[in-house]
């Protein structure tokens, strides 16, 4: 692999009816990575940890005393593509504040991946261990193969003694009933089995990384990264593909009739900050909802979300990807009792992603100042639940916004009042026309009725585009496959 000229351009997307805004420098003070420097970030509290373990783990596979990864292959300095070090761009959302995110873009020869294998990637990530480090993903990583990548079932994480059919049998609401958690033996083997699958297919990134897809069909399939209590990430360019979880849980007290809980999101952001997801595509793939079962008279959801960003997680901007064909998409703030963590924090931006048959959660939001401009949502004509969901304390702006709606659902639908908190909605488009949100939702939707003015003003932003012309921009730009 060839060295090339480090890039510290990112992927604004400008035409002649853009409208121009404005930024100078940042309003935001006090993060707690405000003293981390761009090149060589510590990882926050709870890495150390996770090293250790991390380095068992690459020596196990190989790695230990690192010169040249056999399974997680170095490529030279990792310079192929110009993308693949790029920074993100000043100005461009929360991630750019209080020094940036810079990811792997100071790693050195040593520290430059090309995997192709889901063991490749695992290793590399722990011989990463917080020193700059670009992970180049060729081709598809299934979670669900072995260290030779031969392809794993369910079957092979069940703990002993457990059996589906027996847990159907002994949870069914008719001898179980509704009133309490499931508890006892099947229980305790399905949590057991489930231990097994999260160990194998969870992949946690250390600070200062970046990962970036190379071509156009770099996938991770049923797999999840966790970006947890770190600093400085990049994650570029991949299809993230059918995170499922074999193992639901029953839970009968959710809600009236019960429900089916599952894990793993595709993409977590746990307590981390200056993370820059972009050009990437989140979708259930292989494994629609509309396909599975129903079990006590409820969807055996294996899914999650596609994209969560929780517990103290702060200055995150999401930009250029798609999510497509999901359920409950992307969540900002998972508790309304986690203020402790999150108030001050949940600083995001979201611009130019295309949210396509999501139901719902695009984002739903407690807590956070979060930024919502220049998205396209088209939205499916059954089933569609809302795409803002307002919760505790939340201060969501959604501009400049454009909405595919189909014949019969309304624009009152889009917002969803969780709880009381005030939502900026401006200039936003639905069919190639201007709708104020916000009226036609408290007008047709009273019970729900939300207040005006989340608080505060945007300015990190690069270019704006003209709503109008948004569903054409982004339908053309965003999603993995596209950089060059």
């Amino acid at each position: 692999m060839r060295r090339d000229q480090l890039v510290t351009t990112g992927t604004t997307t400008t035409n002649d009816t853009t409208t121009s805004t404005t930024t100078t420098g940042t309003t935001t003070t006090g993060s707690p990575a405000a003293a981390a420097s761009t090149t060589g970030r510590r990882a926050r509290g709870g890495t150390a940890a996770r090293a250790v373990a991390a380095g068992a783990v690459a020596a196990a596979l190989g790695l230990a005393g690192l010169t040249a990864p056999a399974q997680a292959r170095s490529g030279g300095t990792g310079q192929s593509g110009g993308f693949e070090r790029a920074a993100l761009p000043a100005n461009d959302g929360w991630a750019s504040a209080d020094g940036g995110t810079t990811g792997g873009r100071a790693a050195d020869a040593r520290h430059v991946y090309t995997v192709t294998t889901w063991a490749e990637l695992k290793a590399a990530l722990a011989a990463a261990a917080g020193a700059p480090s670009v992970i180049r993903v060729k081709g598809t990583l299934d979670a669900l193969s072995d260290a030779q990548g031969a392809p794993l079932a369910c079957d092979d994480f069940a703990a002993d003694g457990y059996s589906f059919a027996t847990y159907l049998a002994t949870y069914d609401p008719a001898v179980w009933g509704y009133e309490n958690p499931v508890s006892g033996e099947q229980e305790d083997l399905r949590a057991a089995s489930a231990a097994r699958q999260a160990e194998q297919v969870k992949a946690y990134v250390p600070a200062n990384t970046t990962i970036v897809g190379v071509g156009r069909n770099a996938r991770i399939l049923g797999g999840s990264l966790q970006v947890k209590d770190v600093d400085n990430v990049v994650v570029r360019n991949l299809t993230f593909e059918d995170a499922f979880d074999c193992f639901p849980q029953w839970d009968p007290t959710d809600g009236d009739l019960g429900a089916w809980n599952s894990e793993y999101d595709n993409l977590v952001v746990y307590g981390s900050t200056h993370v820059w997801v972009d050009h990437n595509t989140f979708t259930d793939g292989r494994r629609p909802d509309s396909e599975q079962p129903y079990y006590f008279g409820q969807l055996y959801q294996q899914h999650d979300g596609e994209l969560d960003i929780v517990r103290g997680a702060d200055l995150v901007t999401v930009s250029w990807n798609v999510f497509a064909d999901h359920d409950k998409t992307l969540m900002i703030g998972n508790s309304d009792s986690a203020g402790a963590d999150d108030r001050g924090r949940l600083r995001v931006t979201l611009h130019h992603n295309q949210f396509r048959n999501i139901v719902e959660r695009a984002p739903r939001v407690r807590f956070g100042k979060v930024d919502t401009y220049n998205n396209h949502y088209v939205v499916p004509a059954s089933g569609y639940a809302y795409s803002f969901g307002i919760g505790i304390e939340s201060q969501l702006v959604a501009e400049k916004n454009a909405f595919t709606l189909p014949s019969g659902v309304s624009p009152a639908r889009v917002l969803k009042k969780w709880k009381d908190a005030p939502v900026t909605t401006a200039d936003n488009y639905v069919n190639g026309r201007y709708v104020d949100l916000l009226a036609v939702h408290n007008a047709e939707i009273p019970e729900e009725t939300l207040r005006p003015d989340a608080g505060w003003t945007p300015v990190l932003r690069t270019a704006v585009d003209a709503p109008r012309v948004v569903p054409r921009v982004v339908d053309a730009g965003a999603g993995a496959g596209k950089l060059r």
